[in-house]
């Protein structure tokens, strides 16, 4: 078997890389066919599949870029209203202040109004307080010394205006000594 083998390799003379020409021939033209259908039919179809990819793809691209935009002025929004909401903070802090300044400066004042309108009158009921006392001292000290001056005297002073006189006269006496010794 070996032998018919051999025989029949060496009455073929063609080589086996190279095909025979009628292989070739119809090899060549199912290539061409094929090549034609994919160059007609596929590749226009892979061309839009692969163009309608990179859209899609440039789309998302732009619609990162956008909400990357929007995101950016969205933070910048944000920290100038940020910024604003402090400074009307710090100005309400400052008018809290200035206001709380005024509330104690009224009340002070209407503190210090108050205390000098108790003092004038206390000094006032002090006044009339020791008018009052005066007088009911010298009505005392007066029947005192008209008791004691009748038991000098060894007789009753009686007359109510002639005492009275007598009592003035010495409590007059008393205030001046008093006041030139202050003096």
């Amino acid at each position: 078997m070996l032998a018919a083998f051999v025989t029949a390799a060496a009455a073929e003379t063609q080589s086996p890389v190279i095909p025979a020409l009628p292989d070739l021939v119809w090899g060549t033209l199912a290539f061409v066919i094929v090549l034609v259908f994919v160059i007609w039919k596929l590749l226009p179809n892979m061309n839009k599949m692969l163009d309608a990819r990179a859209d899609a793809i440039q789309g998302g691209i732009n619609r990162a870029d956008e909400a990357q935009a929007k995101a950016t002025a969205a933070l910048e929004e944000y920290n100038a209203k940020l910024a604003d909401a402090r400074g009307e903070a710090a100005a309400i802090r400052d008018q809290a202040r200035a206001e709380g300044a005024r509330i104690v400066a009224d009340a002070k004042e209407h503190a210090q109004a108050e205390a000098a309108r108790v003092t004038s009158n206390a000094q006032a009921q002090i006044a009339a307080e020791r008018q009052t006392a005066f007088v009911q001292l010298r009505g005392e000290v007066g029947t005192i010394a008209l008791d004691l001056a009748g038991g000098v005297i060894g007789e009753t002073l009686s007359d109510d205006a002639r005492a009275q006189a007598v009592v003035d006269r010495f409590l007059a006496e008393l205030e001046a000594s008093e006041t030139a010794g202050k003096a």
